[in-house]
């Protein structure tokens, strides 16, 4: 092998392991970044959840409210006009006997 060849071999290859960590320290610090930016998104969408959860806890609150029948019967008699009914209007339906069956 001439003098001359050995070299440049050498510095080929002293140019390709340069140019592989070169790569390798832009693929790590692209990587990290993109870690961080997806870290910064949980964050984020971690406290939307907490928002959420809270705003639901209050949902259900304000539904319970709502929905109490003490609530709902003096809408029923407000709104739509409801009474009891007379005594006379009451029917009462009981299951047939075996007998009839």
């Amino acid at each position: 092998m001439k003098p001359g060849y050995k070299q440049a071999a050498e510095l080929a290859t002293v140019l390709l392991l340069a140019a592989g960590v070169t790569a390798s320290g832009l693929w790590v610090t692209g990587a990290k970044h993109r870690a961080r930016q997806l870290f910064v998104e949980l964050e984020e969408l971690n406290r939307e959840q907490d928002r959420l959860q809270i705003d639901w806890g209050r949902l259900q609150i304000e539904q319970s409210t709502y929905a109490t029948h003490p609530r709902i019967e003096a809408l029923a008699r407000e709104r739509l006009h409801l009474t009891n009914p007379a005594d006379e209007q009451l029917v009462v339906v009981t299951e047939p006997t075996a007998a009839a069956r």
